[in-house]
């Protein structure tokens, strides 16, 4: 019992501690999911201390829950003020950015529509982590009837056919979730941007096409993407109504 409370509290102290980062670097919103993981890891922590232990456990837990309102409260004031603008900056080799952590708070269930502008989703890597994304629309709270997909072609002929063939396996498989796939080819899109009917634009340098590929199928981050090793690349959050008339009209 002892040892598997120390392993919670070690637990507890890394993300808070990543917490801490992520506040001092400005960015509130992830701070505030880092806090919040490791306040309920803490609170566990406090289930299973002896009585003359807690205080400090609830000491700690008091500082960091005031820490956390204090930031959600800034986030909220920077949205209605019209500031809202998130960069995340993702480094070589780095890991931790899976697709939920980096799209989940978005899927809310006022969310219906997505709409995906990546001119590269051709190859299979590229194709799979498409694929990746449908699923945690799928698996989210959110409501998503409709997802709009706007990429490009490869010139060879054969590629094209792959890319059509895989494209509409996916959408038959999304309509057995009542959510319908519409596809539209581009050559001359060069923006990767994601757009939510909730207001939300995410704007990645690389589009979906993040993740470094591992040396073999049974290394570890091949399976689970919060250890898959990334390329560099900067993640710019806005919301619809915080930015111009024209970017805002395209998200509608």
């Amino acid at each position: 019992m002892a040892d598997k409370l120390a392993g919670v509290l070690a637990s507890a102290t890394r993300v808070l501690t990543r917490a801490v980062e992520l506040d001092t670097a400005g960015r509130y919103p992830d701070a505030v999911v880092c806090y919040q993981e490791g306040l309920q890891l803490l609170i566990d922590v406090l289930k299973g201390t002896p009585t003359e232990k807690k205080e400090g456990i609830r000491t700690k837990i008091n500082e960091y829950m005031k820490r956390a309102e204090e930031l959600k409260k800034k986030v909220e004031e920077e949205k209605e003020a019209g500031k809202y603008h998130e960069q995340i900056h993702i480094e070589s080799n780095s890991t931790g950015h899976s697709f939920e952590r980096l799209f989940g708070r978005f899927l809310d269930e006022n969310l219906t529509e997505v709409t995906v502008e990546d001119p590269y989703i051709r190859s299979t890597h590229q194709l799979y982590n498409f694929l990746r994304f449908c699923e945690l629309l799928v698996k989210s709270e959110a409501k998503v009837n409709k997802i709009k997909l706007i990429t490009g072609q490869d010139e060879n002929g054969d590629q094209r056919r792959f890319q059509q063939s895989k494209l509409s396996e996916l959408t038959t498989s999304l309509l057995s979730y009542q959510i319908a796939l519409e596809i539209e080819f581009s050559q001359t899109l060069h923006d990767r941007e994601i757009r939510f009917n909730n207001g939300w634009i995410i704007k990645i340098g690389r589009g979906l096409d993040i993740y470094k590929a591992t040396q073999g199928k049974f290394d570890i981050g091949f399976c689970d993407f919060d250890l898959r090793k990334c390329y560099e690349t900067t993640v710019d959050i806005f919301h619809s109504k915080h930015v111009n008339s024209t970017f805002s009209a395209s998200g509608s």
